[in-house]
């Protein structure tokens, strides 16, 4: 089987007539509408989503596409669109797209990532690069956190520097798993990992059993006590959330212990720094590609 892919620009739309375009395809008899930004790759590419809380936005110019069967009349389906919503018909670009082994391709672009000398996240049906090496198994799934991201990285390179055996880990914002999972193979003993998406726990609770890694998930962690403070707490989220969960955040770090914050711009760590520093003095322990990674030592005992 075969099919024709088509793009064209839409310039200057709104949320409606986006959607109106949209229908009018699919009822003209597109098997898929999609839509991206029409200067992604530029300088002018603009970001749809910022951080929670703030209102979606619309791209200057819209790529809209659409998949029909090979034997479809393209041109003449996209008019039909084009005559339900009062619009001249646009330019197309078409591309014949044929039937590929889709799992084997997706696989494809996901590869080993080597994270230290011995630290790789490894995809299930990759094999392992090293047999001495430790190596996280995770595949891409409904959760972020595959091991690409730099802060994801920032954040296992600060893990392996700093678990020891026998240390207890928070990943505040547990995701996949990733890094709960990763200080687990690296010898902390007492794992726990939140999140606010019940998706991402379930993902998570899979990933650690899949590694043979002990590890308690939660979508809360409940009232705090005395054992809910860790040697060791990693949060990669976002700006605003950290900013907002500061004081709780830093509750969980026992006096003595470390905390790392990532998910967060260059421009953005001079803010975080202040806004910790009642409890935790944070310098950066590491950036790539305009993103930093926090960490630093609560003040009390030390380790």
């Amino acid at each position: 089987m075969a099919w024709i892919h088509v793009t064209f620009p839409v310039e200057g739309a709104n949320e409606k007539r986006l959607d109106a375009w949209s229908d009018a395809l699919f009822a003209a008899g597109a098997l898929s509408v999609g839509l991206e930004d029409a200067d992604a790759g530029t300088q002018e590419e603009m970001p749809q989503f910022g951080e929670p809380g703030q209102e979606m936005r619309f791209w200057k110019r819209s790529l809209l596409s659409a998949l029909f069967l090979a034997t479809a009349e393209v041109r003449k389906c996209v008019e039909k669109a084009s005559r339900a919503l009062c619009e001249p018909v646009p330019a197309l670009v078409c591309q014949r797209v044929e039937e590929e082994n889709w799992v084997r391709l997706t696989q494809a672009q996901f590869t080993p990532i080597q994270i230290s000398p011995r630290l790789w996240i490894v995809p299930s049906w990759c094999e392992r690069p090293d047999s001495s090496a430790i190596c996280l198994t995770l595949d891409p799934g409904m959760a972020f956190g595959t091991g690409a991201h730099p802060t994801t990285r920032l954040c296992l390179e600060w893990l392996e520097r700093e678990v020891t055996a026998g240390a207890s880990v928070l990943d505040y914002g547990c995701g996949s798993g990733i890094l709960a999972i990763a200080a687990g193979k690296l010898g902390a003993s007492r794992i726990m990992g939140v999140d606010i998406d019940p998706q991402a726990v379930l993902s998570a609770r899979e990933n650690a059993r899949i590694n043979s890694v002990a590890a308690i998930f939660t979508e809360s962690v409940g009232a705090r006590t005395a054992r809910d403070e860790y040697d060791l707490v990693v949060a990669n989220i976002l700006a605003n959330p950290l900013r907002a969960l500061a004081a709780a955040i830093a509750a969980y770090v026992r006096p003595g212990g470390r905390l790392a914050l990532s998910g967060l711009l260059r421009e953005q760590a001079e803010e975080m720094r202040s806004i910790y520093a009642p409890w935790i003095s944070l310098d950066v322990f590491g950036e790539r590609e305009g993103w930093v990674c926090l960490a630093g030592q609560k003040r009390g005992e030390n380790l």
